[in-house]
């Protein structure tokens, strides 16, 4: 089965001709999707500037992961449940754009350098305070802000790459 088979059997379930046929289910979902990349940047941001040193300079790191990490993980379960929503919805303008699929793989990047800056930080809250990790740190901080912004564009990108 090709992706665009795929798309078509997508289009015809019951559930993918209710998000088509209800016309406010698809711009509340988007609506959704939108505050939920607000959760993620804006918490993104605060963890990522601080890991670079130009934020938050009194906070320890782990402080600020356990205090804005929830956030970011609950808003990409939020994200993941309406971008499903999205891509049922509307799975061929999703599933056949390359730029959707840039997406979701800096999306996948972006969530393992998370991960490998939170992980140690539950062992250790100065992990990344010594010199050589600092400079790793502060590495994967700037690597995962330029994902999310491309993940960003990317998302937006989308409605304009379409071809129905």
């Amino acid at each position: 089965m090709s992706v665009s088979e795929f798309c078509d059997w997508i289009s015809a379930t019951p559930i993918s001709q209710t998000l088509q046929s209800v016309t406010w289910i698809i711009p509340v979902v988007q609506s959704v999707h939108i505050l939920a990349i607000a959760v993620v940047m804006s918490s993104v941001l605060l963890v990522n500037l601080r890991l670079v040193g130009v934020l938050a300079h009194g906070d320890k790191l782990s402080t600020l992961t356990r205090r804005y990490l929830p956030w970011i993980w609950a808003a990409l379960l939020v994200l993941l449940i309406s971008g499903l929503t999205l891509v049922v919805g509307e799975p061929k303008r999703e599933l056949l754009n390359p730029v959707f699929w840039t997406k979701m793989g800096l999306l996948v990047c972006v969530v393992l350098i998370t991960l490998t800056i939170q992980r140690p930080l539950r062992k250790d809250e100065l992990f990344w305070d010594s010199d050589p990790r600092r400079t790793l740190a502060i590495a994967m901080a700037w690597l995962a802000l330029a994902f999310w912004v491309g993940i960003f564009f990317c998302g937006r990108w989308i409605a304009y790459t379409y071809e129905p």
